[in-house]
């Protein structure tokens, strides 16, 4: 599955589109990481706590969106775009969105 934050695949063109696909989770703060962010935050760097949090859920994300476009018969995303919101307090949704489509290589 080809997955870009373009409209287009150089060397692809699209035969079909399959509609809008998206994927999500909503995480919540682990204590022992606000704890450790609190202390960061007094001498500054990286919070590696959330970074990894962070990564993890935009890959549970792109997961979830992929295996959506599967459903459809789709071989690539385009456009993909990622936002994130507050739910409640502790907790944010991290929301991967973007067009499947079916693609292939023109004729030579």
């Amino acid at each position: 599955m080809i997955v870009v934050n373009t409209e287009t695949v150089p060397g692809f063109v699209v035969v079909a589109v399959k509609g809008m696909v998206q994927g999500n989770t909503v995480r919540a703060k682990h204590a022992g990481r606000d704890i450790a962010a609190g202390f960061k935050n007094l001498v500054g760097g990286e919070l590696k706590g959330y970074t990894e949090l962070l990564t993890e859920s935009r890959r549970q994300a792109v997961e979830r969106m992929m295996a959506q476009a599967q459903q459809l018969g789709a071989n690539a995303i385009v456009n993909v775009r990622f936002t994130t919101s507050a739910v409640t307090a502790g907790a944010a949704e991290l929301y991967a969105y973007g067009t499947a489509v079916v693609l292939q290589e023109p004729p030579a």
